[in-house]
């Protein structure tokens, strides 16, 4: 008897995960090689499921923009390494899911097209509903821009009906649980009470993108079947609707 699919709460999401995820403890540089293997494991399971995966990788393992700046140079040179660094990853993600037999394509928003498919919204889509894992690198092609807020661009233009945030923290709180023993993890929370209170787990362009586009956000633990779990429906996390 053939075993019965899950019932989904989301069938097309995007994953946001940072660079730092895959370097495997806090303040790292590069690529834990154990850690990307495990970071594939958890979006093969989701994919197994039945759910179509978009991906957005940050790249701070190996540089970051704002750093860069704040430490005399331009900006827009910055972003566009930090860009690049998010190319990295996605090319180590990609090749860590194949080898666990997930299809995957990695799209680009800068053009690389010896290394990666340059981003076409149709095309992304299309690949989607072929059952490939989409990896979307290099942000949205343009500095100023955080990855949260590239995150939240493609989950839009693939109409994906949810953006999950795995993070190194349960949720949102109204404090730093990693300074504050006493800090309260909100269970949901709106975009507007975000926005308000300066929470800083997401970057506010990308809050205020979701909000105009009714896409609600998933914060969570990034630990074994989370991202799953979160899309059989389970209440994890923080929930920004």
């Amino acid at each position: 008897m053939q075993e019965a699919k899950p019932k989904l709460r989301y069938h097309r999401v995007v994953v946001k995960l940072s660079g730092e995820a895959l370097c495997g403890k806090e303040g790292g540089f590069g690529i834990d090689t154990e850690t990307l293997k495990n970071t594939a494991i958890e979006l093969g399971e989701l994919h197994e499921t039945g759910v179509q995966v978009g991906v957005v990788v940050g790249g701070g393992n190996i540089f970051r923009g704002l750093r860069g700046a704040s430490e005399g140079m331009d900006r827009a040179q910055s972003d566009s390494m930090g860009m690049l660094a998010t190319v990295i990853n996605g090319l180590a993600l990609q090749d860590a899911l194949e080898r666990r037999g997930v299809a995957t394509r990695v799209m680009t928003a800068i053009e690389l097209k010896q290394l990666a498919e340059p981003y076409i919204r149709r095309r992304a889509m299309r690949h989607l509903e072929r059952k490939h894992v989409v990896i979307f690198a290099a942000g949205t092609g343009n500095p100023y821009f955080s990855t949260d807020t590239a995150a939240a661009l493609r989950a839009m233009e693939i109409r994906a009906e949810a953006l999950l945030k795995a993070t190194k923290v349960e949720g949102i709180y109204d404090c730093d649980p990693r300074r504050n023993a006493e800090a309260r993890m909100f269970e949901d929370v709106s975009y507007d009470q975000f926005l308000a209170a300066h929470l800083g787990v997401m970057d506010s362009t990308a809050v205020t993108l979701c909000r105009e586009n009714r896409l609600p956000i998933h914060v969570f633990k990034m630990s074994p079947g989370n991202i799953r779990r979160v899309c059989l429906g389970e209440k994890l996390g923080t929930t920004v609707q």
